[in-house]
This record gives C-alpha cells, sequence and structure tokens, in this order.
C-alpha cells in the first residue's frame, strides 16, 4: 500500500471514540481481512474470500494493480475494536484514458453505525482530496479490471449467494452511504438464467453463425494460453472502450488475472469468434466456485481447505458469464447471441444448466435485451456511489 504516511481521525460517538488509522503493519492488515468474519457472522448468504486472495491484491509487490495506482487501506476502531474498514485509491491509468480526476473507495465494511460509515468516508475523501480527485466514487474492490469483487453495494437481492467473484453486503449499506451524502453513479444488474438448452431463437443464430463462409468459432486453447491472452487482450480493450467505468487492461495484469483463473476455467465455456481469422468476440464464463468456497468458513486453503476444494468442486451446477464483448463493426450480427448459446450448450454438458450473467451496466440496453431474450431475468442489482470532493 502506497501514499504519504496517512494520519489518525477521531469522532465522538455516544458508545465511545472512533479512531480511523491507516494500515501499516502486518497485524494491521490481518484485522482489515477478519473484519469480514465479524460483519458477516450471521448471514447464511455470505461467501468467505480466500484470505490469501485478499493479500495478494494488497501486496503492492504481488499485484500488477499497484504499478499505476496508489492505495491506502484504514480501520476504523472503537475502545480498541475494529468496526469497520475502507481503502482509498488513485487509479491513474484510470484517469489518464478518461482525462478526470476521480479517486475510489473499496473493500468497505463497517458495522451499521453512522458515525463509523461517516469517519471512513471521510477519511477517504480527505486522502484524495490531499491527492487532487476531484470526485470519489465506489465501492469499487480495487477496479473493474482487478476486482476481488465486484463494485457496488447490493440494493436488491439479498435472498441468495452471490457467485464467484460477485459481490455480497449487507441491507444497510444503502443506508449508510446515502446518509453521508454519495449519489447513485450507476446501477449494475445480475441476471439468472436457468436453461438446461438455448432458446429456439439463439439456437438458430448459434446454428446460422457456424455455417457462415469465414466466421467460426472455437474455446479457448489452454496449451496456447500465452497466445490467446494476446487475442483476447485485442479484444478487450476494442470491445469495452466506450463502457461506463473501463480501464484498458495493461499486459502484466490479465497474464497476473489469467494465473488467477487458470485452475478455475472449464475451456468450453470461454469461446472466441473470429471472422476470416481475425479475432472479433470473446466471452468467458468460469464454474461457480463460491459453491466450493462457501464451505471454508475460515476463508483458508491449509491444512484442510484445499481437500474440501478438491472434493466438493464436482458438486458445482451453476456457471456465471462474467464477460462477452464484440469488437466494433462486428456487432449487431448475434455473435452475442451465438456465444450465450454456445456456453448454454457447454455448460449443459458439463452438468451446469443454470447461472448468472453479470455485471451488466443499467444504461447496456442492448445487452440487457439480449439476455432477456435468452431467458435471463434481472435477480440482482448492485449501486456505485460518488460524491464530489
Amino acid at each position: 500500500m502506497s501514499g504519504a504516511a496517512p494520519t489518525a481521525s477521531t469522532a465522538s460517538a455516544a458508545r465511545g471514540a472512533v479512531e480511523v488509522r491507516p494500515v501499516v503493519s502486518r497485524a494491521d492488515r490481518a484485522r482489515f481481512i477478519d473484519m469480514q468474519w465479524r460483519i458477516y457472522a450471521d448471514d447464511p448468504n455470505w461467501v468467505p474470500p480466500l484470505r490469501m486472495a485478499v493479500r495478494d491484491l494488497l501486496n503492492p509487490s504481488r499485484h500488477p494493480f499497484h504499478q499505476h495506482a496508489e492505495v491506502q487501506c484504514f480501520l476504523a476502531l472503537r475502545d480498541g475494536d475494529v468496526v469497520g474498514r475502507i481503502c482509498a485509491v488513485v487509479n491513474h491509468r484510470s484517469n489518464e484514458f478518461h482525462d478526470e480526476r476521480v479517486g475510489t473507495f473499496g473493500l468497505f465494511e463497517t458495522i451499521d453505525d453512522e458515525d463509523v460509515a461517516r469517519v471512513l468516508l471521510d477519511t477517504a475523501a480527505g486522502w484524495l482530496r490531499e491527492r487532487g480527485m476531484h470526485v470519489m466514487r465506489g465501492p469499487m474492490n480495487l477496479s473493474t479490471n482487478d476486482e476481488l469483487y465486484s463494485p457496488g453495494v447490493l440494493i436488491e437481492g439479498f435472498d441468495s449467494p452471490p457467485l464467484v467473484m460477485m459481490a455480497h453486503t449487507p441491507r444497510y449499506y444503502q443506508k449508510l452511504l446515502e446518509g453521508n451524502g454519495l449519489q447513485k453513479a450507476r446501477d449494475l444488474i445480475s441476471y439468472w438464467v436457468d436453461a438446461p438448452e438455448p432458446p429456439p431463437r439463439l439456437q438458430r443464430m448459434y446454428d446460422r453463425l457456424t455455417r457462415m463462409d469465414g466466421v467460426r468459432i472455437r474455446t479457448i486453447d489452454m496449451s496456447r494460453l500465452d497466445d490467446e491472452i494476446d487475442l483476447i487482450l485485442q479484444i478487450y480493450n476494442s470491445a469495452w472502450e466506450r463502457n461506463w467505468g473501463f480501464v484498458p487492461f495493461t499486459e502484466a495484469e490479465i497474464r497476473h488475472l489469467a494465473k488467477e483463473l487458470k485452475p478455475v476455467v472449464a475451456p468450453e465455456l470461454c469461446p472466441l469468434v473470429f471472422v476470416n481469422d481475425e479475432p472479433v468476440a470473446f466471452a468467458l464464463a468460469l464454474p461457480d466456485f463460491n459453491q466450493v468456497l462457501h464451505r471454508l468458513k475460515d476463508g483458508r486453503l491449509l491444512p484442510f481447505g484445499i481437500f474440501k476444494l478438491l472434493w466438493h468442486r464436482r458438486n458445482i451446477n451453476q456457471t456465471r458469464v462474467l464477460t462477452l464483448g464484440i469488437k466494433p463493426g462486428y456487432r449487431n450480427r448475434g455473435f452475442d447471441a451465438a456465444m450465450i448459446a454456445h456456453i448454454i450448450i457447454e455448460a449443459g454438458k458439463l452438468g451446469k444448466q443454470r447461472g448468472e450473467c453479470s455485471w451488466i451496466l443499467e444504461d447496456n440496453v442492448e445487452m440487457r435485451n439480449g439476455i432477456e431474450r435468452a431467458g435471463g431475468y434481472e435477480y440482482k442489482r448492485y449501486r456505485v456511489y460518488e460524491k464530489q470532493l
């Protein structure tokens, strides 16, 4: 975690003063990570993160996000007990790409207490303001490229666990954020699809695509992963360029992500579309490993968690489609429908006949319509907030 040495801040409260101080030591980092187990102890739908994944994300020497970002995490304490946490982030690559001065906050967790939330948010805002930021936006965990969890806080859909790499937050976060002057920036939608086979319309489009001259669809080749990453990076940085929140991947970031996802990728669920040998579209779906992580209550793989993971992975029966993009100039040709159909077909063969498409920007009407035509329906909604500094 980088940046000038921040100072602690305090606020008075009936139950004692709230102190917010920076995370500067390994012990602080451990308390920062442990905080979630306090917040979600009684929430049956929470899926514990892998502690090693959180440590990796926060480690500047291990995670490439820190090569172009400043990150400072803070703990809120009352009478010596941790009652909240937050990270403040300046993503220089994002600001350069969008020509803006936006800072973000993320990994936000707090007890249901307005004072704790206020001091955490004020501390993050002050840290960002000191670095010349004009807007604070979040939660981002920590960016749209380097997600531990999806952006935003849950505002609809609390009655089921999140799928892999999606967030789950308490109901009261919306109240605390809005009560502290943050306003909606965007809503993100999760769609549920329960389809043992593609709807007839999608099946026809898939069949038509596979018969078109010069067009072919294939799955990712894990034996040539470095080359495949190069193709995916071409598509991603072109297909998503105009999307809100988009930041081009660096090569280091996408290779780090590929390394992280390699153990859980099912290549059958990752179609690539080529037109005259040019890569033009890509989709990525993952088996829902949250169904396994839900059983690792302490978030530790060692000494015995790895055996639980290996044993229970065979029981995974759902999938999350987390990325689908098409280069400009090749849209409105049915490639999106064909890739969704491909994933439904292959997921069915793997015994995963249901799942989620997420996250989708609320104003991405084209994508939302396509998912709804495939039989998907909105079942969770997340909200990203912002505040002028």
